[in-house]
């Protein structure tokens, strides 16, 4: 890999300033690559509202800010001229400006590059604020943006042509989309590390002779000096009669006024309108023979394929949520029909096979322990692990994931992550180890914490089996329902409280969208065995070995002590039998053992007739959301540490205990009221 330097990080870390008229799509593209808690703020003297995040762009690192839409650098309303003020002088007050009251625009320096986002679709228009950009003396690239709304309506663009005939980088994109982001970001940096200034336009020949007058007067150093803007910007802004200007200019250079005044008006003299009214049509002129030179209308369906209807399936603002939504039907598919077949092929017939194994010695209470331990890892790794991560890794070869998580990306911001995050949580909901190792791949630093911890509230298969066993049969599906609505309200309230926790936003990340892709066999497997070979040297030692704990517990009569200890819990807090302490222990190693030691402890298999429904309700609550097994946390503690693993398993049991203790005591006094 091939190093750019400077490298832009740190105190070095650059500053774009995104501009563009009303509509152009600023707001878009600055949501599509801006962080989970984007700073904002008001420009001084104005009320208009700018936002502020950190980017990532490859090593690099830029400042983005949001600036308040403008249709024009001259006379600008009182209300932009703030803006107009940061693009010129950022946090520092040239000599012109020590007299205003308050301090600068915004508290932070000029940007060092500035990106004009451009409507394709109206790109005439969009190149007259163009050619003012270019007087300013900084850096420019233009995103010409809607490029895919531009080819609808047959508006087909020269991008090389335009390029070249501005003199700026152009770089075709669709914000809505996500397509060209990352290209408009790595522009920019190459643009800011060659720190080449476009050169303004040069005006029709009649307007720069009678203009020659006026820039001489101006080129004084003391006014220079007063305003340092370029001189081309500070000549254009006085012959257009700029108010601002203007006024600046009576302030301070009085005596300079008279002359300045008769010079603009002897340079207006002989033209067919008002020297304004001449600049302004002139530079019209020139964006109209900037477009015709690179823009043609042309046929609004050439090359449509199953690429574009694709795209439209998953990237589309109104549709791309079906395309997610398919992709979650995949999901639940694997789990619910796939992963469950592999399971009864696999870890149910070894569980069956062991069933008749009930040692007394303690040899062979520790070999069953271990067989236990290694049937509870087969029963993770086969029917989920393995087709999730392959799912996963499809997905990903193919293009779609990262569609999915560019569409799904704003909704995941409320809870402080990425849209990268979408598919491994979706993996969640077959296993959360294979969830959580793919959330590692995706994220890091606080959005890593974030997520795996919130994963680990996902219903994973095992969970939701218990749940539909129990209350699909006592709860009908309007319980199964209420369930897993009451598991999406938690993890979204978990997300906005954990964000909150964790202040230090990481920068916004762009999201790739690569082109479609068929995946190669070799890559799958190579894939696939990368991400679960960890399982071997991580998951297994701590499954076995808490199968041989929880063994010689029983072995040695500690079911009683277990119980009692869990008293508090079960009886006192959840209201629920006190045999149902080891059942709640003994979850950690795999959710399904709960289930089948709930039917030994109350000696039935028709829970109905012993435990109510208030019961059965709570119970299910406190599974749902206590910490999903032992293989989780030996994740975790290699994805996230010692310390925030730890963190995980209290706050998912605090959960659990709030959660099914305030659902118990609403339901209790609710039956009494009715009754």
């Amino acid at each position: 890999m091939t190093f750019q330097t400077p490298l832009f990080r740190g105190a070095k870390r650059l500053r774009i300033a995104l501009v563009g008229m009303p509509n152009a799509g600023k707001s878009t593209l600055f949501r599509a690559v801006s962080s989970a808690a984007p700073r904002s703020g008001e420009m001084a003297g104005a009320g208009r509202a700018y936002e502020e995040c950190r980017v990532q762009i490859g090593l690099d690192e830029a400042n983005l800010i949001e600036l308040p839409s403008f249709e024009t650098l001259s006379n600008v309303a009182a209300k932009d001229l703030p803006a107009l003020k940061y693009l010129l002088w950022g946090d520092e007050r040239p000599h012109v400006s020590e007299h205003e009251p308050g301090g600068p625009p915004a508290p932070f320096r000029a940007p060092d590059l500035i990106i004009q986002v451009v409507d394709a679709t109206n790109l005439r228009s969009h190149l007259e604020l163009t050619l003012e950009l270019t007087e300013l003396g900084r850096p420019l690239v233009i995103a010409l943006n809607m490029m895919d709304e531009a080819w609808r309506k047959g508006v087909h663009v020269n991008v090389s042509a335009l390029s070249l005939l501005l003199g700026v980088p152009v770089v075709p994109m669709s914000a809505l989309m996500g397509q060209g982001i990352p290209d408009l970001f790595r522009k920019a940096t190459e643009v800011a590390r060659a720190r080449t200034c476009p050169l303004p336009q040069p005006l029709a020949a009649h307007l720069e002779a009678s203009l020659a007058p006026l820039s001489a007067a101006l080129a004084v150093p003391e006014v220079q000096a007063a305003f340092r803007v370029p001189p081309r910007l500070l000549v254009m802004q006085v012959a257009q009669g700029d108010h601002y200007f203007e006024d600046e200019l009576r302030e301070h250079f009085p005596a300079l006024v008279p002359e300045l005044e008769r010079l603009r008006t002897a340079a207006g003299q002989g033209l067919p309108r008002a020297l304004a009214d001449e600049l302004h049509a002139d530079r019209h002129h020139q964006a109209a023979l900037l477009y015709e030179a690179s823009a043609r209308l042309g046929p609004t369906h050439e090359g449509r394929n199953w690429r574009y209807w694709l795209d439209e399936l998953f990237l589309h603002p109104k549709f791309g949520l079906i395309g997610s939504l398919a992709v979650f039907a995949m999901v639940l598919f694997m789990v619910f029909e796939v992963s469950a077949w592999l399971d009864g092929m696999t870890a149910a017939r070894l569980i069956e096979w062991a069933a008749p194994w009930q040692p007394t010695s303690l040899t062979g209470v520790l070999g069953r322990a271990v067989a236990d331990g290694l049937i509870g890892l087969v029963g993770i790794v086969i029917p989920y692990m393995i087709p999730l991560v392959l799912l996963l890794v499809v997905l990903e070869e193919t293009g779609v994931m990262h569609r999915i998580a560019f569409v799904v990306d704003r909704a995941f911001h409320r809870i402080g992550l990425h849209g990268g995050i979408a598919v491994p949580f979706l993996l969640g909901l077959g296993c959360n180890v294979p969830a959580i190792a793919a959330a590692a791949r995706v994220s890091h630093g606080r959005e890593r914490v974030i997520a795996s911890v919130l994963i680990t509230f996902v219903p994973c298969s095992a969970r939701s089996a218990i749940i539909l066993a129990l209350a699909g049969k006592y709860l009908g599906g309007l319980g199964v329902f209420a369930i897993f609505a009451l598991t999406m309200v938690v993890i979204a309230v978990l997300g906005r409280v954990l964000a909150r926790r964790n202040r230090d936003v990481g920068p916004g990340q762009m999201q790739e969208i690569p082109p479609y892709a068929l995946p190669r066999g070799r890559t799958l497997a190579y894939e696939t065995w990368d991400r679960t070979r960890d399982v071997l040297t991580i998951v297994t030692p701590l499954l076995v070995g808490g199968s041989i704990v929880l063994a010689l517990l029983g072995h040695w009569g500690a079911d009683a002590a277990i119980n009692t200890l869990f008293t508090p819990i079960t009886n006192w807090w959840l209201g629920l039998p006190v045999v149902l302490g080891v059942p709640i222990l003994f979850g950690i190693l795999r959710k399904e053992l709960s289930l089948l030691m709930v039917y030994q402890a109350l000696g039935t298999f028709d829970v109905g007739t012993v435990l109510t429904a208030v019961q059965i309700i709570t119970f299910l609550l406190f599974l749902t959301f206590y910490f999903p097994c032992v293989s989780t946390f030996a994740v975790m503690l290699r994805t996230i540490g010692r310390r925030e693993a730890f963190t995980s398993v209290a706050l998912s049991v605090g959960v659990a205990l709030a959660v099914s203790g305030a659902v118990r005591l609403a339901l209790e006094i609710g039956r009494t009221v009715i009754t």
